[in-house]
C-alpha cells in the first residue's frame, strides 16, 4: 500500500460494476476517495476505509459541496447497457450526458484540477467491414445509451483549458471479475452459462469481431490518466483496450469453452450477425499504458468464484433485471406502508 497520500479522487457511480473495483485500488494507492452513488446495489460492495468517504446521493442532484477538496473526477455514473438506456430513456440522457456535463463544470468552479470520464466505444457503432476504428474515426452512435454518451464527451471535453485537465477514455466491452458483479457482459454471461449448463449458445456465422477489456485493466487506464502528462491527454480521447482482447466471436467461445473447467458445446443460432466492429488502441499504448489481462484470465475468475459460490447469477446481477425490480417495490412499498413499517410498526 502506498502512504502518501496522493489527493482526493472524487468518484461517481462508486458503486456500481466499474467502480467497486476502482475504489479499493485507488485506496491502495493512497489516494483519499470520495465515494458518490445512489448504491442501488448495496453499500456493503466498497470496504471500510478511513480515506473513504461514502455519500449517498444521485448525480443529478450534486451540490457544490461535495467538490471541496478534491482533485480529480472520475465520473462513472451512468445508466448501463443499451437495453436499460432504451427503457429508461429520459433518465439516461439525464444522469449520462446531463449530470456528468454538470460534475464537469462544477469540479472545475471548485478547482479541481483533472476529471476523466469513462465512456464507450460502443458510440463508433457499426464499421464498415475491414475498417479499424481511431480516435479520429467519424462516429456513428445507434443506441440512447451511446448518443449520451457522445454528447457527455462533448459537453465535458468543451470545458479543458490550461488549468482544467478533461479527459475522454472509451472503453471497449468490459469483463472480469467485480464485487457488484454484471452477468449481462458478453464474457461474464458466457461463463457463467458455460459453467452451470456445460452449452454455450453463440450467434452464427462468429466472423464478427468484438474488443473487450478486462475491468482492471480499464481501472488502470483510469488511474494512468490521474497523473499522465496533462500536455498529452488534457482535451484527448483515448480508446481503452488492445488487439489482444479484440476477438472474433467463434475464436472468443472457443477460448470460453476450453477455459471453464467442464465439457462445454458451442450451439450456433440465428441468422449472421453482421455487426462487427474493430478498435485501434495505440494511441493509449504510446503513452505506457497496456492491456495485461485476456478473456482467459476473466474467465478463470469468474469460474473459480462461481465453484467457490463467492458470486451468482441473479436479478441483481442483471443489471436491468434489478432496475426493474427496484422500480415494481417502489411502486408497491407507498401502497402498504404505515407508521414507518410494513408489519411491524
Amino acid at each position: 500500500m502506498n502512504e502518501v497520500n496522493q489527493g482526493t479522487v472524487l468518484v461517481t457511480g462508486a458503486g456500481g460494476y466499474i467502480g467497486t473495483v476502482l475504489v479499493p485500488m485507488l485506496l491502495d494507492q493512497g489516494y483519499e476517495v470520495r465515494a458518490i452513488d445512489r448504491f442501488f446495489f448495496g453499500q456493503d460492495l466498497l470496504p471500510e476505509h478511513d480515506n473513504l468517504e461514502k455519500i449517498v446521493e444521485d448525480s443529478r442532484r450534486l451540490a457544490p459541496g461535495y467538490f471541496d477538496g478534491v482533485d480529480a473526477v472520475i465520473d462513472l455514473v451512468a445508466i448501463s447497457n443499451d437495453p436499460s438506456g432504451e427503457l429508461f430513456q429520459s433518465a439516461t440522457y439525464q444522469i449520462n450526458r446531463d449530470s456528468r456535463i454538470r460534475c464537469a463544470e462544477l469540479a472545475k468552479q471548485a478547482g479541481a484540477k483533472r476529471y476523466i470520464l469513462p465512456s464507450s466505444c460502443s458510440i463508433y457503432g457499426f464499421q464498415e467491414e475491414g475498417s479499424v476504428a481511431d480516435e479520429t474515426s467519424d462516429t456513428n452512435p445507434l443506441t440512447t445509451y451511446a448518443k449520451a454518451n457522445e454528447m457527455a464527451e462533448q459537453g465535458v471535453l468543451a470545458l479543458s483549458d490550461q488549468d482544467f485537465c478533461a479527459v475522454v477514455v472509451r472503453q471497449a466491452t468490459v469483463y472480469g471479475l467485480s464485487p457488484r458483479m454484471r452477468f449481462d457482459l458478453a464474457i461474464n454471461g458466457m461463463s457463467e452459462g458455460a459453467w452451470k449448463t456445460g452449452k454455450l449458445p453463440l450467434m452464427r456465422d462468429g466472423t464478427q469481431w468484438r474488443p473487450m477489456v478486462h475491468v482492471r485493466d480499464t481501472v488502470r487506464a483510469q488511474m494512468f490518466m490521474l497523473t499522465a502528462s496533462s500536455g498529452r491527454v488534457n482535451g484527448e480521447i483515448f480508446n481503452v483496450g488492445s488487439e489482444e482482447n479484440t476477438y472474433q466471436i467463434r475464436e472468443l467461445g472457443e477460448l470460453v469453452a476450453e477455459t471453464v473447467p467442464r465439457d462445454v458445446e458451442i450451439e450456433w443460432y440465428g441468422d449472421p450477425d453482421h455487426r462487427s466492429y474493430r478498435v485501434n488502441f495505440d494511441k493509449i499504448e504510446a503513452l505506457g499504458w497496456k492491456a495485461e489481462m485476456t478473456a482467459p484470465d476473466g474467465v478463470r475468475e469468474i469460474c473459480a468464484a462461481l465453484e467457490a459460490g463467492t458470486t451468482e447469477k441473479t436479478t441483481k446481477t442483471l443489471t436491468l433485471e434489478w432496475y426493474k425490480e427496484l422500480t415494481k417495490w417502489h411502486e408497491i412499498l407507498p401502497r402498504v406502508e404505515m407508521y414507518g413499517g410494513i408489519v411491524e410498526i
